[in-house]
């Protein structure tokens, strides 16, 4: 058995698909079917139930996973403690919010890379609940959420405040703008909770929903009269399209949002996230706003 091997099996048992296990890990959809295959052979017992919806983990497969596990964060671990130096190099994968993708990481992220050029820095953006799994899957090294996230395996920094304003394309009440369809972020959208709980004390039947992929495009959606959203107000001030919609002030209760940075409480720090992790303690990376 070798850790390629196990790297495909993981891949599989989590995306519950060769397909997209192969996608997933760039390489040739028959290579891992080949290599299941053999994984199989050589353990002599099946791992995977195969139906038309997918594949799903026996009671065996369950068992190797969690070594699986283990093992390939150990080999990781392994590398990164191979790359430690007094100076910050190497890679920093980052999760972020797209909203703090846009607003505050862009001018601190260039300063950190200026006075440390040899980090090799990728972020990937998604919501709230999807950047805690890809923290806890060990995908990204450390991700810019929503918080307070409450798991016994994270650590959590408060980095920053926002503010939550509603946007609508025109002028009004803000009971009137309620009324109108809501825009959001996909289905993994941070704020729905807070909107279904507005609308409920103000005694508003929840409107259409229409849901977009992008941050940009929820604006410009608003802008356009598609209907309002619920946005910091940082990232409507970044927008393009600001001038083109009307900003309303949200109940106290509802108006600050905490930005949390968090880790695993076992990840294996390399210098460079080392580093990273010092900046956000010294409050020298993203500052209040």
């Amino acid at each position: 058995m070798e850790s390629g091997e196990l790297k495909i099996f993981r891949a599989v048992a989590r995306e519950g698909s060769i397909t997209k296990a192969a996608r997933q890990l760039n390489y040739v959809q028959s290579n891992v079917t080949a290599r299941i295959h053999k994984l199989e052979t050589d353990l002599n017992i099946k791992l995977f139930h195969r139906t038309n919806r997918g594949m799903t983990l026996t009671a065996a497969g369950e068992n190797l996973l969690q070594y699986a596990d283990q093992v390939l964060s150990l080999l990781d671990e392994a590398e990164k403690s191979a790359q430690l130096s007094q100076h910050p190099k190497g890679p920093l994968r980052l999760g972020a919010l797209e909203t703090t993708a846009v607003t505050h990481l862009p001018e601190h992220a260039a300063s950190f890379l200026r006075r440390f050029p040899e980090v090799d820095l990728s972020v990937n953006t998604g919501d709230t609940h999807s950047l805690v799994r890809q923290v806890l899957d060990h995908k990204v090294d450390g991700a810019f959420v929503y918080g307070p996230v409450e798991y016994m395996d994270i650590k959590q920094i408060p980095v920053f405040y926002e503010e939550l304003v509603l946007i609508s394309p025109e002028e009004g009440a803000i009971e009137d703008m309620l009324r109108l369809p809501m825009l959001f972020f996909g289905t993994g959208c941070s704020h729905r909770d807070r909107v279904k709980r507005l609308l409920e004390e103000a005694g508003i039947q929840q409107q259409k929903i229409i849901e977009f992929g992008t941050l940009e495009a929820v604006i410009r959606g608003v802008s356009a009269g598609l209907g309002t959203a619920l946005l910091p107000k940082s990232a409507i001030a970044c927008s393009v399209h600001r001038q083109r919609v009307y900003v309303h002030q949200l109940p106290a209760s509802y108006q600050d949002m905490t930005i949390v940075f968090i880790y695993r409480k076992d990840f294996f720090m390399t210098s460079a996230f080392q580093r990273f992790i010092a900046e956000l303690n010294e409050a020298k990376f993203i500052q209040s706003v």
